[in-house]
């Protein structure tokens, strides 16, 4: 019985890497390309820094691109991808996709084995190869859904830190799981404290924002050992919890290394907090916010999933809920830090995912063991209704992947790069904070702000006058490129400044290039 369940195990893991590793070359421009593309720069200007016998000239560009991307959180991918193409000795981005997919496939069997977990402590103990039957479907449904959702396949292959993040996450709701378990013996062991604590930790120096989610879960299961502690008073058990070298230890261990790494930043995170968090600060007081929220999220994770989540968080079990509510109160915590994210990036949601299987578990529990009370011919139903819902998200999943080349991209960008002057500065308004500009024909510009900008800026209160703003951002620039042609077109008054006072240098359907030094007014008599 068990072998095949392993077997269906096995091929879910390899249905959800095939997903993953689907059109494996084409170009970082799939999902969120400005993520993917800063990505690839940071990891080639490391890969430069270290390469032997590499051109000073293009060690110095590739660091400086680098540079100028800003950096909010450890390059831990970008560095392992770097190392890769020493290894390799050839650049080739798509290194990212398959370390990302590693990292979301380890992340979805911490998932399974903790929906397994959750499962086994809700069994009824009546028949156990019943029992046990229903513990594996369980878990095999929560790991099917976190491989084969079209956004799950869409964003954990993209060369971004996310889906490692994601990774840890998973396996620190694991090790807390565990951990919580033990604390109930006599004698705890520490292999699970201290899985937790570097599980944890990890987490958080990947990307600080899972600061919210894992201490939400840690000190859910703390209140859940104070509250269900019936041996002591209250005070008395307070006492001892705040004695127990294990809390400590996770405490370290999560804080420590994340720590470390932004006091050396010397008030990097200050100024992340003040610009998103302070500044748009009053989105939390306008209702259509959270309803954007929640439409992007049931867009991405289905609405019957949530709804599933829902129920199923109402039926789970004292230390599984308590696990689930500290999990969705850190999630809640950290939409409310990052407003502006929240209905604007998808992938800050990705954490998402292993939340929604672990909370629906409880359901698909109870409806497997209604079914196995029911005769074969339902079970075969439910098990064919399964399987085509999995192939029809697969099908969804490869959709984008099969339907967009990007193999051009590189050429083009080139093609326009050959075509810039280099006798002055440039501004330009271009795709994906010129990083398309910059990875494949190697030219830096600065850069025009485009309409998601302009919007965050007025969100902020600073908005400006136009021509004031115009002859502030083009002062000693030469030239104004414009390659988004959406964008050029959602702003007037840029295309009216820009048509009527200055000429064309040289357009094509791709790009225009407008000469600030001669403007019309004065070359006309």
């Amino acid at each position: 019985m068990r072998t095949r369940f392993i077997w269906i195990l096995v091929a879910l893991l390899a249905l959800g890497a095939g997903l993953r590793l689907f059109d494996l070359t084409d170009q970082p421009i799939d999902f969120h390309a400005t993520r993917q593309l800063r990505g690839a720069i940071l990891a080639r200007g490391i890969y430069y820094r270290l390469l032997p016998g590499v051109d000073p000239a293009l060690r110095q560009q590739a660091q400086s691109f680098a540079a100028s991307t800003g950096q909010y959180e450890p390059p831990i991918l970008e560095r392992i991808v770097a190392l890769t193409y020493l290894l390799a000795r050839r650049e080739a981005f798509w290194f990212a996709r398959i370390y990302n997919t590693l990292f979301w496939l380890v992340g979805a069997l911490a998932v399974f084995l903790l929906a397994r977990r959750m499962a086994l402590s809700a069994s009824s103990g009546d028949d156990t190869n019943t029992e046990d039957t229903i513990v594996w479907l369980t878990a095999l449904v929560s790991l099917a859904y976190v491989l084969v959702l079209p956004f799950s396949v869409q964003a954990s292959r993209s060369f971004q830190p996310d889906p490692g993040m994601t990774m840890w996450l998973s396996l620190s709701a694991l090790a807390l799981y565990r951990w919580s378990e033990e604390q109930s013996s006599p004698a705890p062991g520490w292999k699970w404290t201290l899985l937790a604590g570097v599980f944890c930790g990890l987490a958080v120096l990947t990307k600080a924002v899972a600061i919210f989610i894992v201490a939400g879960a840690f000190l859910a299961l703390i209140l859940y050992a104070l509250f269900s502690s019936r041996t002591k008073p209250l005070a008395a058990s307070l006492v001892g919890l705040l004695r127990n070298p294990h809390i400590w230890a996770i405490l370290i261990l999560m804080i420590a290394p994340t720590a470390i790494y932004y006091l050396s930043r010397q008030g990097r995170a200050a100024e992340y907090f003040s610009s998103w968090t302070l500044s748009l600060s009053h989105l939390l007081l306008q209702p259509r916010f959270y309803l954007r929220w929640l439409n992007l999220v049931q867009e991405l994770l289905t609405p019957f999933a949530l709804l599933a989540a829902l129920i199923g968080l109402w039926l789970a079990r004292r230390r599984s809920r308590w696990l689930l509510v500290g999990l969705w109160l850190g999630y809640l915590a950290y939409g409310l830090f990052l407003p502006y994210q929240m209905d604007t990036h998808s992938y800050y949601h990705l954490m998402l995912l292993p939340l929604v299987a672990l909370s629906f578990a409880p359901l698909v529990q109870r409806l497997i063991r209604f079914l196995l009370q029911k005769s074969r011919l339902w079970q075969w139903i439910a098990a064919g209704l399964v399987v085509l819902i999995l192939a029809f998200l697969s099908w969804r999943s490869l959709i984008p992947l099969y339907s967009q080349d990007y193999r051009g991209e590189p050429a083009y960008w080139q093609e326009i790069a050959s075509r810039l002057p280099a006798d002055g500065k440039i501004i330009a308004l271009t795709q994906d904070y010129g990083y398309r500009l910059m990875f494949y024909g190697g030219r830096k510009v600065t850069l025009w702000p485009n309409r998601g900008e302009i919007r965050l800026s007025d969100l902020r209160g600073s908005s400006k006058e136009f021509d004031e703003f115009f002859a502030k951002r083009t002062q000693d620039k030469s030239y104004f490129l414009v390659t988004a042609f959406r964008q050029y077109e959602d702003q007037p008054a840029l295309g009216q400044m820009l048509a009527e006072h200055y000429p064309v240098l040289a357009q094509t359907p791709g790009y225009i290039i407008f000469d600030l030094t001669d403007p019309l007014e004065q070359s006309t008599p």
